[in-house]
């Protein structure tokens, strides 16, 4: 039966790991120069055939480059959900290449695992730690994009209050915070901006932008928007202030950061030096730590130990997060 298993196993990761190189490098590059061409040839000539031609530029909701995988994943009801926070990362992949590397990474190390300590449950705690690495990635770039959207609002807020006072209207005051302003703040108001030029309405507009940035900040630059709209005043007096809330906000959020820079160190450290340690003595002597996961008694302490670091771990990390 253990045979069968690791074979099984061996034969998912070797089909995870084709996959994930099949997605890697046959994305829809192929379809976008089909239609870069076609585009070129029809600014180029004006012959019957290029008049007859028709291109589809439809922003496309595809999933995966694969098609039968494609259609799979489009009925998943956690597609949207990967795809939203894809592009909140700003990063360049499908649903199905992310899906792709968390099997490989979870794959490749459990059957790893699984060969060398002839474990089931460690190999499927290993695989299953290590398969959620690639999802980890995307909400750091998140996290990473999002606080350098935060840093740089108060910014954009200026700018937008200089055009105001210089006679623009508040569409294109934000065409000037898109022209102006590095990504990401500029992007996602240029986005703004356009979504205005194609006729929707500035409430929708700032609904989308607060769906695709939900950061407290841009909910209140949002509300004041609109709530000005709605009941009149100097937006350019209300922006002024929003933008000195944010800054005080900013600032006292960095102030508690370094109160608790000590308490998340201190976690990152109990959390870890289990692990590090259990390596150090498994490398001193093997014969003593494979206990652990060759003996039920010793099966049950790590898993109640994993169990105990990943609570704990928790604990301090709710304890040093303070919302401001």
């Amino acid at each position: 039966m253990s045979t069968n298993v690791m074979i099984g196993l061996i034969f998912l990761s070797v089909f995870a790991l084709i996959s994930l190189g099949m997605i890697a490098f046959s994305g829809p590059s192929k379809k976008a120069k089909s239609v870069q061409s076609r585009l070129d040839s029809a600014l180029a000539t004006e012959t019957p055939e290029v008049q007859d031609l028709v291109v589809d530029l439809r922003k496309g909701d595809q999933v995966s480059s694969i098609p039968w995988l494609n259609r799979r994943l489009t009925h998943l009801e956690v597609t949207p959900f990967l795809r939203k926070i894809l592009d909140q990362a700003n990063l360049n992949w499908s649903t199905g290449r992310l899906l792709s590397m968390c099997g490989a990474f979870f794959m490749v190390p459990a059957v790893i695992v699984y060969y060398r300590f002839a474990s089931f449950p460690l190999a499927l705690a290993v695989g299953a730690a290590l398969g959620l690495a690639p999802l980890g990635f995307v909400y750091f770039k998140r996290s990473k994009r999002f606080g350098h959207f935060e840093a740089g609002l108060p910014e954009a807020l200026d700018l937008m209050v200089s055009g105001l006072r210089a006679g623009h209207s508040l569409i294109a005051a934000m065409g000037l915070v898109g022209r102006e302003c590095p990504d990401p703040v500029g992007g996602e108001f240029k986005i703004c901006f356009e979504e205005q030029n194609y006729g929707l309405e500035l409430k929708n507009a700032l609904d989308n932008l607060t769906d695709r940035v939900p950061l407290q900040d841009i909910r209140i630059v949002a509300t004041a928007i609109t709530i000005q709209k709605e009941s009149g005043g100097n937006l350019a007096e209300v922006l002024d202030k929003t933008g000195y809330v944010i800054r005080e906000r900013f600032r006292l959020k960095r102030n508690v950061q370094t109160h608790t820079a000590q308490g998340r160190l201190t976690g990152w450290i109990l959390t870890l030096l289990p692990v590090a340690l259990g390596l150090a003595i498994y490398t001193i002597n093997p014969t003593m730590m494979s206990i652990l996961w060759t003996r039920e008694i010793g099966v049950k302490l790590l898993w109640a130990s994993a169990g105990m670091t990943v609570v704990g771990g928790l604990i301090i990390r709710k304890i040093v997060n303070m919302e401001v």
